[in-house]
């Protein structure tokens, strides 16, 4: 590491008192919101709630020195859950510590081989519909904990959704929603009334994780079982992870290394696994939480590793106490403040395909509950877009030179697999001129489609006795003429 990366790693760890109280208190915060997600995915993946608590602590103390976007809080949550649901009720826990490390590792050699340059094929608009149904999926989690509920309960959520909003307005030394834990679980231990705590979500650790490497025999056997799994989560895990880390540097205005995220999330994982937790990922409400908090440094990402493990046994009997309607009114205020309300605007103003692109990806997520599938629509949906858009973009301009009996056909644009067709049949295969010229001065050939469908252009006229000139070719197509279509390279001029 050099002596500037340094520097820069040790700001990003603490960069004066008052952003070191800042990343406290969110990380603080960012703990009490991430016990409730954990709990429920881990019962979505068919594992004990100590399980995924285990994981997140793990992954949360790794991630904030391993990682590359300060300020991200990562635990063991989101689709992940889903894809190890399969594997937990066919074979049980010990498999999925295995697949969980094996996903681990293919994600540190994702890292290591820097393919987090994928991202960019990520469009602006399915990004907005990823953040979007983020938004839906984390107020959607909170209706179970509203519906057949007591007055009371409504009463507690709304008044936590006042502290959240009015205090700041008073003063923001101390994180809002904090406050708000600290006063409802006051009063509901003051005032006993019929609500949900934490404690009712499911058993909470009292004990330590252990190292240990799962019990399952090494054999092919094992790796031909989990080897789906761990692939499947390794990108689940790393495609949530980059996403986050994108909207954070937006919200921060800052840039981080993907590839280190992704390095760092592996090395989380395979300790995760190690220690008898479930592989995690990047979680985008509890870091919109904790970069709104004021969360800005990996301090803030370690105290909420670290404070997961505090309240998770030596203050077990006081967080579940704490009741669910506090952390039902931090998850609606993540879930309005993470969602991109200026798309809503942008919907009327933005082009029509960039509009469907985004509402397709909030569809397909909150359909399926599956945000890497609905990324992936979206990423499909915008590449099949964009080659229609740079296809329409294709000209051919079609001259006659009567002295020389010449058909002149004057290419612009990009030829490639989705133009090529619409490029072949400008041309008249019957031509009744002695000579035809094809300048592609102003066009360029992408792709072994482009040359094939030119190359068999040119050899149908010359069939019918016409003498063909190719010119114009820059040099990149040229290049594709030589390897694919050495017939031709008599006619490129």
């Amino acid at each position: 590491m050099t002596i500037s990366a340094f520097s820069r790693y040790r700001a990003e760890w603490y960069s004066g008192p008052t952003a070191a109280r800042r990343d406290i208190l969110a990380g603080m915060v960012g703990t009490f919101a991430l016990i409730p997600e954990v709990i429920a995915f881990s019962f979505v993946a068919g594992i004990d709630p100590e399980v995924g608590l285990f994981a997140s602590f793990v992954i949360g103390i790794v991630i904030a020195f391993a990682g590359g976007r300060p300020a991200m809080i990562s635990g063991a949550a989101g689709s992940v859950a889903l894809v190890a649901a399969a594997l937990v009720h066919a074979h049980g826990l010990q498999y999925l510590l295995v697949a969980t490390i094996l996903a681990g590792m293919l994600q540190i050699a994702f890292g290591l081989a820097k393919l987090d340059v994928l991202m960019r094929f990520v469009s602006r608009s399915v990004h907005a519909g990823f953040v979007n149904a983020l938004a839906i999926l984390i107020f959607s989690a909170q209706v179970p904990q509203m519906v057949g509920v007591s007055w009371q309960a409504y009463a507690m959520i709304a008044g936590g959704l006042a502290i959240i909003y009015l205090v700041p307005r008073i003063s923001s030394a101390i994180p809002s929603p904090l406050i708000c834990i600290v006063v409802l679980t006051a009063i509901a231990m003051w005032f006993p009334m019929p609500l949900k705590t934490v404690g009712d979500l499911g058993r909470l650790p009292d004990s330590l994780p252990s190292f240990g490497f799962p019990d399952v025999p090494l054999s092919w056997d094992t790796l031909r079982i989990v080897a789906p799994y761990a692939l499947a989560m390794a990108a689940v895990g790393l495609l949530e992870s980059m996403m986050t880390a994108n909207v954070v540097d937006e919200l921060t205005e800052t840039r981080s290394s993907k590839a280190r995220e992704c390095t760092g999330l592996g090395l989380a994982n395979v300790a995760a696994g190690a220690f008898g937790g479930i592989a995690g990922c990047g979680m985008i409400g509890q870091t919109v939480g904790n970069v709104r908090y004021g969360g800005t440094g990996r301090l803030s990402t370690m105290v909420a590793g670290v404070f997961l493990l505090v309240v998770m046994v030596p203050l077990r009997p006081w967080v579940a106490q704490v009741p669910v309607a506090a952390l039902v009114a931090i998850m609606i205020m993540v879930s309005i403040s993470t969602f991109s309300w200026g798309s809503l605007r942008d919907l009327a103003r933005h082009p029509k395909m960039s509009s469907v692109v985004m509402l397709a990806t909030v569809v397909v997520t909150v359909a399926t509950h599956d945000l890497s599938l609905g990324v992936g629509v979206g990423v499909l949906l915008s590449g099949v877009f964009f080659a229609w858009k740079v296809t329409r973009l294709m000209d051919v301009a079609v001259d006659y030179d009567a002295a020389s009996d010449t058909r002149i056909y004057r290419v612009t644009g990009q030829v490639f697999f989705a133009s090529a067709d619409i490029f072949a049949d400008t041309f008249d295969l019957r031509e009744e001129a002695k000579h035809v010229r094809i300048d592609l001065t102003g066009a360029h050939l992408w792709d072994v489609t482009a040359v094939g469908v030119l190359d068999d252009v040119v050899g149908k006229l010359r069939r019918h006795g016409v003498a063909v000139e190719v010119v114009g070719l820059n040099r990149a197509s040229e290049v594709l003429v030589d390897r694919h279509a050495p017939l031709m390279r008599d006619l490129a001029g």
